[in-house]
């Protein structure tokens, strides 16, 4: 694989924690890139990271009950979810991955996202300051994309999160990644779409290291 970050080398971020998130219900495309994110910022960038799949998990969808407001206790809900979202408090940044489904994320990646109210509830600024990035993956090279990429975007400024994209030429709001339906070695073979994953990454970082005292 190229290096597209040549001569940043690695830099003293051991407490720094990335958690990676695969929104996908399968263990394919989304997967792979999220893991390939992973492994490329601790390669580059020294940090720790963990890793989350939605796949296989009991996730309930918000019913808007309002527990989390009225008890300030976290979610009436305990599934799979609930424990996860304690990994989330606790990191510097993470990267949500989502397959393009009707043109925007999957459903078990919204249901995530909505869920996080119950954390919010307790704390307001129980996500502030951290560092968000996305990367979406599809059948077809645009096939809603930069539209998936954006509402994860949405989640990270309603929720005080600091968004980042890769930045111009080639990683405007995120990782875009081009599978053909051929699951994770449809995603390793688009080049492309692994550059922009890197560039996101690389930005990620650079970010999560600026911004470490805002968050201490």
């Amino acid at each position: 694989m190229t290096d597209d970050c040549a001569g940043s080398g690695k830099v003293n971020s051991s407490s720094i924690l990335l958690f990676g998130v695969s929104g996908s219900p399968k263990e394919g495309a989304t997967a792979y890139a999220i893991k390939e994110a992973l492994r490329y910022a601790k390669e580059k960038f020294n940090v720790r990271t963990e890793y989350f799949s939605v796949r296989g998990k009991d996730i309930n969808f918000c019913l808007h009950c309002d527990y989390c407001i009225r008890e300030k206790k976290g979610c009436i809900q305990n599934d799979d979810l609930k424990p996860v979202l304690n990994i989330l408090t606790q990191a510097d940044a993470v990267i949500f991955g989502t397959p393009v489904y009707q043109g925007t994320l999957s459903a078990q990646l919204k249901a995530f996202f909505d869920r996080c109210r119950s954390i919010v509830a307790m704390n307001p600024d129980v996500l502030k300051n951290k560092v968000g990035a996305g990367i979406a993956v599809g059948g077809d090279r645009v096939g809603g994309q930069e539209l998936a990429l954006q509402t994860i975007h949405v989640f990270f400024i309603i929720n005080k999160i600091i968004p980042v994209g890769g930045g111009a030429f080639g990683a405007n709001l995120g990782g875009t990644v081009w599978s053909h339906d051929k699951g994770a070695k449809g995603a390793e073979a688009d080049k492309e779409g692994m550059k922009t994953i890197r560039k996101t990454v690389k930005r990620l970082m650079e970010t999560a290291l600026d911004t470490r005292k805002l968050r201490r």
